[in-house]
């Protein structure tokens, strides 16, 4: 039985309480952004009902990395723009990232 839009926006709220979301000055509700993600990734998932389970994960995992790649870039050019500097975290990804490209 695949999961409904309401169930998944729950489990993104649960999840955001150990990793919250910084929505910033956005001018949309929160709950409101949360409902339309969860119904795309819902549409998405009864999207691929014909896809093998492997084929699923990996789409799925796919698209999971292209969202958390594309999370790390918005992440450091907010920091950038801002003359923050990168947590410990990011300085350590960066600076191996940095010496693969001296390989």
């Amino acid at each position: 039985m695949p999961i409904k839009p309401e169930h998944l926006a729950a489990l993104m709220r649960e999840v955001e309480q150990e990793d919250p979301i910084d929505f910033a000055d956005l001018p949309f509700p929160e709950d409101d952004l949360r409902e339309l993600v969860a119904n795309h990734l819902c549409e998405m998932a009864a999207s691929m009902e014909k896809f093998s389970t492997e084929d699923r994960l990996m789409t799925l995992l796919a698209v999971s990395a292209k969202l958390v790649l594309e999370n790390l870039v918005l992440h450091v050019q907010l920091l950038r723009r801002h003359g923050i500097p990168a947590g410990e975290n990011v300085e350590a990804l960066l600076s191996r990232l940095r010496n693969n490209d001296n390989k």
